[in-house]
């Protein structure tokens, strides 16, 4: 069966991505030099200084912050990238089985130890 698959994937069968990939390069660099030629473009001291949301800017930027606010971040884009390892075995769960099927159990259980993980450590916790 392996060999009837191998068969099957040919380099032709990676166009659609490649021409998405094209695509979208295309569409960057066209918007990006659309706005760069058709934008305005004046260029006067009160633009050209550093924008503080209208707020004067106080003390030193480099004073100590709660470091909370980024741990979530981090954490969530881990746990969000995990989602996305979801996705090959949803095309491909009828082929692989029941195998495939306790792999995935292992992997949602290995993500769900480093979350038990880390609601013990209290990272998630925001009263300090």
């Amino acid at each position: 069966m392996n060999v009837l698959l191998q068969a099957t994937n040919t380099p032709f069968n990676y166009f659609p991505i490649a021409l998405q990939i094209v695509v979208a390069i295309g569409f960057i660099v066209v918007m990006m030099g659309a706005t760069h030629m058709l934008g305005p473009k004046r260029r006067t001291q009160d633009k050209l200084i550093n924008f503080e949301s209208g707020i004067p800017s106080v003390g030193n930027a480099r004073q100590p912050m709660g470091i909370k606010y980024f741990l979530v971040a981090i954490l969530f884009v881990l746990f969000d990238v995990e989602v996305i390892f979801f996705y090959p075995y949803a095309v491909n769960f009828r082929h692989l089985g029941k195998e495939g099927f306790i792999e995935v159990l292992l992997f949602v259980a290995f993500f769900l130890c480093g979350f038990l993980y880390i609601v013990k450590k209290g990272a998630l916790d925001w009263e300090d």
